[in-house]
């Protein structure tokens, strides 16, 4: 074989290696979606034929996980899926308290005023990200900012 050949497939092989890694990489990026009406509900599968497992509210954050027509299947943050309409989802981002009690803070970080306590399925509105805190507009508690770790949501 020729040394301009080889390097041909040399060539060919890294492209397709990295039309394959960013192919991956797409498929594994995250899709969120939160709810966009005042209640939804969440299906066992793709359509209202199909029987309701639960009831979410405005703001809850969804990860999608697959789509159907107009249906996506979703997760939660408890690893919950079901299915529910597309056209009540937005692309709105929204938060979820993921532990029993967190703290929403006046700034990014420990040494900032608490505002007040958020319980374990709390949803806030997601307005900005700064290193390891969120900042967030709770319904009754304004805005403020509470640690990641303690949150799931984007």
């Amino acid at each position: 074989m020729s040394e301009s050949t080889q390097t041909i497939r040399q060539a060919l092989a890294i492209a397709a290696t990295s039309i394959l890694m960013l192919h991956g990489g797409l498929a594994q990026a995250q899709t969120m979606v939160s709810v966009n009406a005042s209640t939804l509900n969440m299906r066992e599968g793709p359509g209202t034929r199909h029987p309701v497992l639960w009831s979410l509210s405005r703001g809850y954050p969804l990860n999608v996980v697959n789509r159907q027509g107009n249906w996506l299947q979703v997760k939660d943050f408890e690893g919950d899926s079901g299915w529910v309409a597309r056209s009540l989802t937005s692309t709105t981002p929204h938060h979820v308290v993921k532990v029993p009690t967190a703290h929403l803070r006046s700034g990014p970080g420990t040494r900032y005023r608490i505002k007040g306590r958020m319980a374990y399925g709390e949803v806030m509105r997601t307005l900005q990200k700064q290193g390891q805190w969120v900042k967030v507009r709770h319904e009754s508690l304004g805005q403020g900012w509470v640690a990641r770790r303690l949150v799931w949501g984007w």
